[in-house]
């Protein structure tokens, strides 16, 4: 998150934060994961959230933690609002990039993630309205 110092005339530092990320979207994990919850271990850092766009590179757009602590089982993702709004109304996909996990335990086979890449669901067309085809007699 971009941050900058202020000095003001007394000589005390203000930290500011810049306006274009707002307040964090929780989901649940299990929500996001699907089937790959189970596998997949707790996130030990911020991890980078990219926007894939139609025919363009994956930008980054923020980040995803779980800053709720572990037992709310929640990701909380810290995006621009306008990515928020559409994160929560259900228009992305998740796809995910993430590394075996070093463990002593081969059964286990589990990962953590390196990052989340958001895909835009495909926008449904209006439907056709049918027309009765008028018939000439």
């Amino acid at each position: 998150m971009p941050r900058f110092t202020s000095r003001d005339g007394r000589g005390i530092f203000h930290e500011e934060f810049s306006m274009t990320i707002n307040s964090p979207v929780s989901m649940s994990r299990r929500h996001v994961l699907g089937d790959l919850y189970v596998k997949c271990g707790p996130l030990t850092n911020e991890v980078p959230v990219y926007l894939s766009e139609a025919d363009e590179e994956p930008t980054l757009k923020g980040h995803v933690d779980e800053s709720l602590g572990h037992f709310a089982d929640a990701f909380s993702f810290h995006l621009p609002d306008d990515l928020c709004k559409d994160l929560t109304a259900g228009r992305f996909t998740f796809s995910f990039q993430y590394e075996k996990s070093a463990s002593d335990d081969k059964s286990q086979n589990h990962f953590t993630l390196v990052s989340i890449t958001l895909v835009a669901r495909k926008r449904y067309s209006k439907p056709i309205p049918r027309r009765h085809a008028v018939s000439e007699r």
